[in-house]
């Protein structure tokens, strides 16, 4: 039966995974593991690329296409410090020397001779860049095979993210170019690059980027370097808003030799970036004032429009108010004026008052609602609708009401209605030749 695939790992990659989830806060055991594994199970490597991707930097496995940074090479103010080899000393070492170089001299020319056919025959595999990111990672690993892990701490991406990365950071960028064939590298790499004092300064004070000149991405960036010699080892920083080489050191060089001339290349060249860290939060203040300046004008617009709307919104409802009350108006007149020819109507059609000595006629008082009254005579044979009209007739009248008896107290149906669909006659609801009758206002209900 297979073992659980976390038996497969050692104690010490336990370790390192529980660590990174600690550090990363990544549920996903797995992905810790794969992470990992892609980092050659460096801890320090993987929770860089881990908090760069957080930060919205493109992880190194996954890089975008983009333009790399152009990095000025041309400033004649370049710190240069050459190694050369140590002279021959004593009779046996020249003798040893010079019998060595005509058969230098031949092979380097014969191989510079072959390289340079090779050329016309089949063009260089290292000038196609394809996998950048690869190639760092390959290096890396042949690095940590031949020496072992106690190194600077590798970044682990292509040579354009490590220029973005130095400037945006505004830190120093050490590149080592690494040549495989050369005789010091091997040397230098043992003794110098992996002595813990250098170790720590790398570490503490600027990132560094290392690849091998056979590959395409180191191939790549040392034709654009342009080494003499190795080891080679760059320093790259933001000066004068350009990234910038500011030292080159070529040659087999010691561990305390290199750190004083590190540090001496960052001291000659602390004050541009001071000078940097300065000119961005200024631009940032103003950047922020600006914002803040837009963000008022746009509040002060904002409350500006909000009142204007307001404004129109009032000036509307006036506007709308104004045109109900007009509309209210004609039309309180037009009624006014159609009652009024209705009265006038109601007027013209009415019978002719029947004279006192006429047996058939009827007495009647009207008490009105303002407490006025009105006589007139009518026809026992007359509807109770005539008495309504006269009553409509009056200009004292009011527009809608109801014509009532008092003995018996009754309402007089003198209007058409479902229960007298035609109106009785003023004989036919039970008047007397003299009656008092009382109109009740019905305007309101």
């Amino acid at each position: 039966m297979a073992a659980p695939e976390e038996r497969d790992l050692t104690q010490e990659q336990t370790e390192k995974l529980l660590q990174f989830q600690d550090l990363t806060g990544i549920e996903s055991m797995d992905q810790c593991r794969h992470t990992l594994e892609q980092h050659n199970w460096n801890i320090e490597a993987a929770v860089q690329d881990r908090l760069n991707e957080q930060e919205g930097v493109p992880s190194v496995f996954n890089p975008p296409p983009s333009r790399p940074l152009q990095v000025n090479t041309a400033d004649h103010r370049i710190y240069s410090y050459v190694v050369s080899r140590p002279q021959p000393r004593g009779l046996l070492g020249w003798g040893y020397y010079l019998i060595m170089l005509p058969f230098r001299f031949t092979y380097y020319t014969i191989l510079d001779i072959f390289r340079f056919a090779l050329r016309f025959i089949r063009p260089d595999p290292r000038s196609r860049v394809t996998d950048p990111v690869g190639d760092i990672v390959s290096f890396m690993h042949s690095f940590e095979e031949k020496y072992g892990r106690a190194h600077p701490v590798f970044y682990l991406g292509t040579y354009s993210q490590a220029l973005n990365d130095a400037k945006r950071e505004l830190r120093f960028l050490l590149v080592y170019l690494h040549g495989d064939d050369h005789q010091d590298s091997d040397e230098f790499c043992r003794n110098t690059l992996c002595s813990p004092e250098v170790i720590s300064l790398i570490n503490t004070r600027m990132l560094f980027w290392a690849c091998s000149t056979n590959k395409p991405e180191g191939y790549r960036v040392s034709q654009a370097l342009r080494e003499n010699t190795y080891p080679f080892l760059a320093m790259i920083m933001l000066k004068d808003r350009r990234m910038t080489v500011v030292g080159r050191l070529e040659g087999l060089i010691q561990p305390d030799d290199l750190i004083n001339q590190l540090t001496f290349i960052m001291d000659a060249n602390q004050t541009y970036l001071v000078s940097e860290r300065l000119e961005r939060e200024e631009r940032n203040q103003t950047q922020v004032l600006r914002q803040q300046q837009d963000e008022a004008y746009l509040a002060s617009l904002r409350a500006d429009q909000e009142k204007e709307r307001k404004k129109r919104e009032e000036r509307e409802r006036k506007r709308r108010k104004e045109e109900e009350v007009q509309q209210q108006k004609l039309a309180e007149e037009r009624r006014r004026r159609n009652l009024q020819e209705e009265k006038e109507r109601k007027l013209e059609c009415l019978p002719p008052e029947p004279s006192p000595d006429d047996p058939e006629s009827v007495k009647i008082i009207f008490k009105l609602p303002n407490d006025s009254r009105v006589e007139r005579r009518f026809h026992f044979s007359q509807s109770l609708t005539v008495i309504h009209d006269f009553l409509f007739s009056l200009k004292e009248s009011p527009e809608k009401f109801q014509i009532e008896a008092n003995f018996p107290r009754r309402v007089l149906p003198c209007l058409p209605s479902e229960e007298w669909p035609n109106p009785p006659t003023l004989q036919e609801a039970g008047l007397s030749h003299t009656e008092v009758l009382f109109v009740q206002d019905l305007t309101d209900e």
